[in-house]
């Protein structure tokens, strides 16, 4: 057995779905396929049952699931005192400026518990960069939200949030049960500064142009819906200003909470961060 082919299985075993899977190991499904049935040909044993219904554990894959998650942070543990024998580790974590997630608490406990020596450094960036420095090679590793353009990027999916418009509690609108995003055409919304990424701007301007004052944090979007009646969005969830409502947004697709590395990074603080991300952010 590989470690790279239990990284696989892992991430099947997870997903119960093998294009997830793949999607998430961005690799394609024909070889993920192969490698699974090597690895229970080489094992003698049936792990996964597969139906039209969808992709079950069978007793065995159980097993190996509770084995490889262990035998991995075994061996990220392994890198990382290598790497620490070689001189003091540290990493570089990109956070947006809305980071107040549980999920980064449960992250973060989690990887001090598992790298105790290790000197976590936070970066937090505003709403203009989505990458949080990682493009510009400030960070090592980010703790954001999608979508932004990932070119030269691996991107691992945490989380997808339903989404809300923010709007003053005296708006006629915030008394709606839900709203569509025709419901707020002709309204004025927050801006992103131009040079941000495109992807960034037109998902939180819901997908058209709009008009309004242009924001560069969390705090400078609430103080425009507050002062201005702007609409702005955010994930459900989110605790706000009791001058404020959060209205569910029936037709805008999840915000993505994301872990995001260079592509073709080799860090193994980095791998170990994704995957004790993954774990916290699933529990």
């Amino acid at each position: 057995m590989e470690l790279r082919t239990l990284r696989y299985f892992v991430a099947v075993a997870e997903e119960l779905h093998f294009g997830r899977a793949a999607a998430r190991l961005h690799m394609s499904q024909p070889p993920l396929s192969r490698a699974i049935r090597q690895l229970e040909t080489g094992l003698g044993a049936t792990l996964l049952h597969r139906s039209a219904a969808g992709v079950t554990l069978t007793p065995a894959g159980a097993a190996l699931l509770s084995e490889a998650r262990a035998l991995l942070d075994q061996a990220d543990r392994l890198r990382v005192r290598v790497a620490a024998a070689a001189g003091a580790p540290a990493l570089t974590v990109g956070l947006l400026g809305d980071s107040t997630d549980p999920g980064a608490a449960r992250l973060a406990a989690a990887y001090r518990r598992q790298h105790p020596g290790v000197e976590v450094r936070i970066r937090e960036t505003d709403l203009t960069d989505p990458t949080c420095g990682l493009r510009a090679g400030l960070v090592d590793i980010a703790l954001t939200r999608a979508p932004f353009d990932e070119t030269g990027l691996t991107v691992h999916e945490l989380r997808a949030d339903p989404v809300g418009a923010v709007l003053r509690a005296d708006d006629p609108l915030a008394r709606r049960d839900h709203l569509r995003l025709a419901d707020l055409a002709g309204r004025r919304w927050f801006q992103f500064p131009d040079g941000t990424d495109p992807l960034w701007r037109s998902y939180w301007n819901g997908g058209e142009p709009r008009e309004g004052p242009v924001v560069r944090a969390v705090q400078e979007c609430l103080q425009a819906v507050l002062w201005n009646g702007t609409v702005g969005m955010t994930p459900l969830g989110h605790d706000l200003p009791g001058e404020l409502a959060v209205v569910p947004l029936t037709d805008m697709a999840p915000s993505r909470v994301v872990v995001a590395a260079k592509e073709g990074d080799t860090n193994p603080l980095n791998r170990s961060f994704v995957r004790i991300a993954t774990a916290a952010y699933r529990d």
